[in-house]
């Protein structure tokens, strides 16, 4: 329900944020520009690393949509990857997924 792309997106700010803390990266404005993103979606992409980690573990295991919208949009989940608040983002989050039907299964 979630796309592959979200899955890598997930696992990319931890890589991005080694690579400024080992120097070999300036600032998150020099990945995006090396990786041809505004540093706004650069940004967007850090922000999902604020998420809980059984929040990240849970979108990484919604099956992948085959056909239609994704139950679950990146743009979705940003609101609360900006907050630190764990308890707030796990209340966000249920309410996504109350609202977007998505199989308990699966979460």
């Amino acid at each position: 329900m979630i796309p592959k792309l979200v899955c890598l997106i997930l696992k990319l700010p931890r890589t991005c944020r080694d690579l400024v803390r080992d120097g070999v990266i300036i600032n998150q404005s020099e990945l995006a520009h090396y990786g041809q993103i505004s540093t706004t979606r650069m940004s967007h992409i850090m922000w999902l690393d604020n998420l809980a980690p059984d929040i990240q573990e849970q979108i990484l295991a919604l099956l992948r949509t085959v056909q239609g919208r994704d139950a679950i949009l990146e743009r979705e989940v940003r609101p609360f990857a900006k907050t630190l608040d764990r308890k707030r983002q796990r209340k966000m989050w249920r309410a996504i997924k109350d609202s977007q039907a998505v199989n308990p299964s699966q979460t």
